[in-house]
């Protein structure tokens, strides 16, 4: 790649909150230029603009000069989520740039770095895993069917007979046993960041009012919340 189209590549600054560590990835176009993964014991609130400086600082630039921002999705953590998304939509806001919205899921099977069908999965607390299958190429990420909040026992109906298919993400541990095919489990805000790219180059970026995550599943509160009405509700 020569200077001229170097320069027009975007640069990215790519944010990562919906798992445990979660992380930050700065890059041109697809090359990643620096990139800094969390803790998992510490909430994203307090590491994550430290993050973000870290990264800004190793590749020698300044968040003004960032060109697009991009963020996952969901599913995954709901504190982190919001934390993630509302951080980006005030820097898209205030410097009036454009967001890419990628998928975590999406993001999981970028970060494989394997060709084929790989299965991602993501801990949805509770023993049970958000899970989708993608068909992964040099240059594309392709859903296969829709993300799922699925127990180990129906993710093991669901994909257990498929050949040839890799398990990818945190939440392979879980299926380990039953389903040992897991690829190695890598840090998510560098896809995020390729995946961003890729949807810039396709115009697929979004404005910041129309962020919104992608849960998959209702929260404990939302769940409890239509317990206490299905109880509440006259039998007979």
């Amino acid at each position: 790649m020569n200077e001229q189209t170097n320069n027009l590549q975007p640069l990215i600054l790519a944010v990562e909150t919906a798992t445990r560590a979660g992380g930050v990835a700065l890059a041109r176009g697809e090359k990643i230029l620096a990139a800094a993964t969390g803790d998992a014991s510490i909430s994203h609130s307090t590491n994550l603009i430290e993050m973000i400086e870290q990264v800004l600082k190793q590749g020698h630039t300044k968040l003004a000069d960032v060109d697009l921002f991009a963020v996952a999705i969901g599913p995954g953590s709901f504190t982190g989520l919001r934390i993630g998304l509302a951080t980006v939509k005030a820097f898209a806001v205030h410097l009036q740039k454009g967001i890419a919205g990628v998928s975590t899921l999406a993001a999981i099977a970028q970060a494989a770095q394997v060709k084929g069908k790989v299965i991602s999965l993501l801990p949805a607390g509770r023993g049970e895993v958000f899970a989708q299958q993608f068909l992964a190429g040099d240059s594309e990420i392709r859903e296969l069917d829709s993300a799922q909040h699925l127990s180990p026992r129906a993710v093991v109906e669901k994909y257990g007979r498929l050949d040839g298919v890799a398990l990818a993400g945190e939440g392979a541990r879980i299926l380990s046993a039953a389903l040992p095919k897991a690829t190695q489990n890598n840090p998510l805000a560098p896809a995020i960041a390729v995946l961003a790219s890729r949807a810039y180059r396709e115009g697929n970026l979004i404005a910041p009012e129309d962020l919104q995550a992608v849960y998959v599943r209702a929260s404990d509160a939302e769940i409890n919340e239509q317990w206490q009405q299905r109880k509440a509700q006259p039998q007979g």
